[in-house]
C-alpha cells in the first residue's frame, strides 16, 4: 500500500522545523502502509500534547482524548470492535505523568493495543517545563536549580510489570524504528514502544548527536523472552539499550479474559443491550 494512502494533504502542521515528531510521523505511515492496514480498519487514540497531534495528521480514524486518558479510550475501542487495529499516541508527559495511572493497568489488562510514547524529555507543547523523563540536572525556566530526581523509566515499569510486549526505538533511526513498529502493531497484546525524539526547541540537552552517542541496539544474541535479563537491560546507566526488549508471547488478552472476543459472536458494538439488566440497574442505583 502506498503511504500516500494516509496522507491528509496540504495542511500546516504545528511542529517546529526539525522536531523529531515529523520523523515518528512518517515512519508510522511506512508501517501502516507495509502491513497493508486500511485506514479504515484502523483508530489512533491521542491525549494532549504536540505529540499526540500525531493522529491529525493522518487519514483515518482518530479519537482525541482528554490529556492523560488516551489508553482507556484505546481500551474501550478495541472491546468494542476487535476486529480494528488501535495505537495510542501521545507523548512523555501525557502517558507517563498525567496518564501513569493508567498506563500501569492498560499493562496489567494487556489489551490488544500498540502504545507509542514520543518521549523528548520535556513539555513540548506547554514551553518547556520538565517532564517525568526528564535527566537530573536538567535546568528550565520553571525549574531554574534543574531535575533532582531520578528519570522515570517506562521500560523498566512495563517489564516489571510483565507487559506482553516492550520496546524503545529513536526517532533519528527510521529504518530500525519503522520494523520495531511493525512488530509491535502486529503483536497480540499490549505493546509499549517508547520513541526517544528530540525537541529541538526546548531541550537542548538530548539532541539528536546526545541520543546517537548514549545509545546502543540489542544484538541477535539477545533473547527477549528473558525477563531478568530484559529489566537488568531497562534499568542500565549510561548508553541506554534500542530494540525489543521485552516479549511474553504467553498472555492472554483483556478481550479474551473478559469473553468479548470469541469466535462466532458479534462484536460488543452490535450486540443488542439487555434492556432488562440496564432497567434494574438503573432502578438499583436510584434506590440508593
Amino acid at each position: 500500500m502506498d503511504t500516500k494512502v494516509f496522507d491528509m494533504g496540504d495542511i500546516d502542521i504545528a511542529w517546529c522545523p526539525g522536531c523529531g515528531n515529523f520523523s515518528i510521523l512518517r515512519v508510522l505511515k511506512q508501517a501502516l502502509s507495509e502491513l497493508d492496514i486500511k485506514p479504515e480498519k484502523l483508530v489512533i487514540v491521542s491525549g494532549i500534547g504536540q505529540a499526540a497531534k500525531t493522529p491529525h495528521y493522518l487519514k483515518t480514524n482518530v479519537f482525541n482524548g482528554l490529556h492523560g486518558r488516551s489508553l482507556p479510550a484505546a481500551t474501550a475501542i478495541k472491546a468494542a470492535n476487535p476486529d480494528l487495529t488501535v495505537i495510542a499516541e501521545s507523548g512523555d508527559g501525557c502517558m507517563y505523568a498525567e496518564g501513569g495511572n493508567h498506563l500501569i493497568h492498560a499493562i496489567r489488562r494487556n489489551p490488544d493495543i500498540t502504545t507509542l510514547v514520543h518521549n523528548n524529555m520535556v513539555y513540548g507543547l506547554t514551553k518547556g517545563q520538565v517532564s517525568p523523563t526528564s535527566g537530573e540536572g536538567f535546568k528550565t525556566p520553571v525549574q531554574v536549580r534543574g531535575v533532582f530526581l531520578e528519570p522515570f523509566n517506562p521500560v523498566a515499569i512495563a517489564v516489571a510489570l510483565d507487559a506482553s510486549f516492550v520496546a524503545r526505538a529513536f526517532a533519528g533511526d527510521t529504518e530500525e524504528t519503522k520494523e520495531i513498529l511493525k512488530k509491535a502493531i502486529t503483536h497480540k497484546g499490549f505493546a509499549l514502544v517508547d520513541i526517544f525524539q528530540p525537541c529541538i526547541s526546548y531541550n537542548k540537552v538530548n539532541t539528536y548527536e546526545w541520543f546517537k552517542e548514549n545509545t546502543y541496539y540489542l544484538d541477535d544474541s539477545y533473547h527477549p523472552q528473558d525477563r531478568q535479563q530484559a529489566f537488568k537491560r531497562a534499568t542500565e546507566k549510561g548508553k541506554l539499550p534500542l530494540g525489543i526488549l521485552y516479549v511474553n508471547p504467553h498472555k492472554s488478552t483483556f478481550e479474551e479474559n473478559v469473553g468479548i472476543y470469541q469466535k462466532n459472536t458479534d462484536p460488543l458494538y452490535k450486540r443488542e443491550p439487555d434492556r432488562a439488566k440496564l432497567s434494574n440497574l438503573i432502578d438499583s442505583r436510584r434506590g440508593m
